[in-house]
């Protein structure tokens, strides 16, 4: 799994130092810029050669049909594909005539940075063209975080030892030719082969707008571009357009030392409603702000905006350069897929690539939506209302499946269900816990109830009907939740998986207490005290599956009791390419942490023996084919006192996309990975836990890592908690008369602004030794005293 990054490791820069025509698409996504409306991949500026060109609006999606082999009730009859839309990147040159071209000529130098504290992509190249004209070329992009519809260019072209003529064109163009999609699905390809069709195009001297609609999705769009160009001496610029693409040109003749300047402003919107003058009026309304802000006012507003967004959310670690460029490349990078979805959901690529058809799984509310609710809680409650905008289509499928109350889809865009595969699709009910999991941690966390007030309390509610009707009480009075598939989707349609259990009774309490809190909605719900009191009551009386003999917690019912899996006879991974499922399905083999998420989760369920326990018996089943297992095991295994083994599995899921652990990052960003870095580092060695609406820690380091500090937000007042190996300070950073009670390791602590709390720390020594991984299945990094 491991490869070696082809970035140099910089505190606050990802930089690739020369050009990898075989990295490209990987280079691609990791330089990818977004605000979570517009995403941009790091295309070239001229364009080719490319890995896959991208870019994409939040939930601007094309429907294709989803036929089946057997045709059965309930399968969904359509999919979404997020659509690759008017591309204005693009930005050619052409030197003396000949086309800038990195494979032709001499390249003399090549240097990309993702500035993580700029928020900009930068670019610097000296090339020689055949003809032996000498040029460098400069430029600088962002999508702006402050003004959400816009993204700009600024592309500086110098010769450097003759006078060169200089022809830039520069473009916006639909329906690129596409590579064809991973696994060759042609449903796929047949969807998004020229998906935009032509309705307006407006044109001026410096710019141009381009309107499109999808074939079927009916959804409409605007694509606007407009250019600020200085040179010395006569420049001419002239733009024109067709129905697929505008293209401005700009022509001038350079001595050395004289520099061309264009600064291109872009502007995207989209509806299903508005009218075409509206989305064209709305775009040009977006490139004069741009324009009144000019390159520099929109540098200058990004670097304050993420000067806010690091003061909250920075983590800093001692001890682990790589560890530390990773942490705040991730935390960049879940900013973007989230800042101003407003309305939209988070896909699991971001907007970095068209990986998963563009959709939105349970990962945004388990993994992203715990960290943004602590460094970055505005973009947490966007989210979360995109789910509330969806709990009609939520109620019409569980409508379809015969059940009570919402069924929120397993994957999708605009809100339908788009997963035809039941198992680890409709049967992974425990979406709808993790949705109300993140409503009640936005209210615990923030102290804001207005989200409850706007439609949380509606899902608390209608998600809790959903377990009523799944779950039932056995002849013992014991509540069961049974034909569900837990996180672990190599075992499937199984009764009782711990997690769901757990999480369906934190979903039925949170849900009981919300309408006690909010009458008013509750009534308005048609809640009445005995509805509340049955969710309360199967809540208490949740089975929890246990192996007495071994004394472990069971993963569901009678795992313990399975086959083992036979890794000797089965060497591949991932196995789900390796073997077939019926058979994964009926074995001890685990494709993702499952009963370890529901131990951090669900700390308080547990008791420090049983933790060490279940990690001791689940890692060597654990086989981690899915990157959303390492970080929940770099908890646990912090947690138990296993601290190496939990910096490995640390440094692999801050690493994922940056070395390429799974070999698909060129098909967009692991957000739930990258989030999951903070989980490790915050919630694992930091000790960071808020089950039953208290704030606690418990720190412990890792020899490896000296000191770590991380900043959280607490109903609005910034703590900072600095561990230094012996001991930890916890700072107040707001105000002189704030005051913050949590737990420090069980014991009470009262925090105020006035003056530090400094606690020293207890070594945390592991009950069990540290446990072994299926073979070849160790976390793809050592950590330096590992053994």
């Amino acid at each position: 799994m491991t490869q070696d990054p082809p970035f140099a490791v910089e505190p606050w820069c990802v930089r690739e130092t020369r050009l990898d025509l075989d990295a490209l698409e990987q280079t691609e996504s990791v330089f990818a810029l977004s605000n979570g409306h517009v995403g941009l991949r790091a295309n070239l500026d001229e364009g080719e050669p490319h890995g896959i060109p991208g870019s994409y609006l939040s939930s601007f999606y094309e429907l294709r049909p989803l036929p089946y082999a057997e045709v059965a009730y309930g399968y969904p009859e359509s999919g979404q594909n997020i659509v690759n839309v008017t591309n204005g990147k693009l930005i050619r040159l052409l030197v003396n005539d000949e086309p800038f071209d990195v494979r032709y000529g001499r390249l003399l130098s090549h240097e990309r940075a993702l500035d993580l504290r700029a928020g900009t992509l930068t670019r610097e190249v000296d090339w020689v063209s055949p003809a032996r004209a000498q040029v460098r070329v400069r430029s600088t992009r962002l999508v702006s975080f402050t003004q959400r519809a816009v993204a700009a260019i600024e592309y500086l072209v110098e010769p450097v030892d003759s006078e060169v003529r200089l022809i830039v064109q520069s473009e916006l163009v639909a329906n690129e030719v596409m590579p064809p999609p991973p696994g060759g699905d042609p449903r796929v390809t047949a969807a998004l082969e020229h998906p935009l069709v032509a309705l307006e195009r407006d044109v001026d001297q410096r710019g141009a707008t381009l309107l499109h609609r999808t074939r079927a999705s009916g959804l409409q769009m605007a694509a606007g571009m407009h250019h600020d160009v200085v040179a010395p001496g006569d420049v001419d610029v002239t733009t024109r357009a067709v129905d697929d693409w505008a293209r401005t040109t700009v022509v001038c003749s350079l001595q050395p030392g004289q520099q061309l300047r264009v600064v291109k402003m872009l502007a995207y919107g989209w509806s299903r409603v508005r009218s075409q003058p509206a989305l064209r009026d709305q775009v040009a309304a977006a490139l004069t702000g741009a324009r009144s802000s000019g390159m520099d006012g929109l540098l200058q507003e990004q670097r304050e905006y993420l000067d806010r967004f690091w003061d909250c959310a920075d983590v800093e670690l001692e001890g682990d350069p790589e560890l530390q460029q990773a942490i705040r490349f991730g935390l960049f990078h879940v900013l973007q897929a989230a800042a101003r979805t407003e309305g939209r959901c988070i896909p699991a690529k971001g907007l970095t690539g068209p990986g998963y058809d563009g959709h939105a799984f349970w990962d945004s509310e388990a993994y992203v939506l715990p960290v943004l609710t602590y460094v970055a809680p505005s973009a947490a409650a966007y989210a979360l209302r995109w789910r509330h905008s969806t709990l009609d289509l939520a109620r019409e499928r569980a409508v379809a499946l015969g059940l009570h109350g919402a069924a929120f889809p397993w994957r999708t865009i605009h809100g339908q269900e788009c997963s035809g595969y039941w198992p680890a699709g409709t049967a992974a009910f425990h979406v709808n816990a993790a949705i109300a999991a993140a409503v009640e941690r936005y209210r615990v966390v923030t102290g804001d109830d207005s989200l409850d007030r706007s439609g949380g309390v509606e899902m608390l509610v209608e998600t809790a009907r959903l377990w009523m009707s799944l779950g039932h009480h056995d002849r013992h009075g014991r509540w069961h939740v049974v034909g569900v598939t837990g996180p672990d989707e190599y075992t499937a349609l199984v009764a009782d998986n711990l997690f769901t259990n757990l999480a369906a009774a934190h979903n039925l309490r949170a849900a009981a207490a919300a309408v006690h809190r909010h009458r008013e909605i509750g009534s308005s719900l048609a809640v009445d005290p005995e509805e509340a009191a049955r969710w309360q009551h199967a809540a208490d009386s949740v089975h929890l599956p246990y192996d007495e003999e071994l004394q472990v917690h069971q993963q569901s019912d009678n795992f313990t009791h399975l086959p083992e899996w036979d890794f000797a006879a089965n060497p591949g991974y991932p196995l789900l390419l390796n073997a077939p499922y019926f058979d994964l399905y009926r074995r001890q083999v685990v494709k993702q942490a499952d009963l370890e998420l529901a131990m951090l989760w669900f700390s308080d369920q547990f008791s420090p023996v049983d933790k060490a326990r279940n990690v001791d018996y689940y890692e060597p089943r654990t086989v981690r084919d899915s990157s959303l297992s390492a970080s929940i095991q770099a908890v646990l295994a912090a947690d138990v006192g296993h601290l190496e083994l939990a910096h490995d599995y640390a440094h692999e899921t801050a690493s994922i996309d940056l070395c390429n652990l799974h070999g698909n990052t060129g098909h967009g960003l692991h957000i739930a990975s990258l989030a999951g870095a903070w989980i490790a580092l915050v919630n694992g060695f930091g000790g960071l836990r808020d089950s039953g609406g208290t704030l606690a820690f418990d720190p412990q380091l890792p020899a490896s890592i000296p000191r770590l500090v991380f900043n959280i937000v607490w109903h609005g007042m910034r703590l900072r908690v600095d561990i230094d190996g012996r001991q930890v300070t916890y700072r107040l950073r707001d105000g002189d008369k704030v005051s913050l009670q949590f737990k420090h390791a069980g014991e009470l602590v009262t925090l105020t602004s006035a003056e530090p709390v400094i606690r020293t720390l207890e070594s945390r020594t592991p009950l069990f030794p540290r446990p072994a991984q299926p073979p070849g299945r160790e976390p793809a990094h050592r950590a330096p005293s590992s053994s």
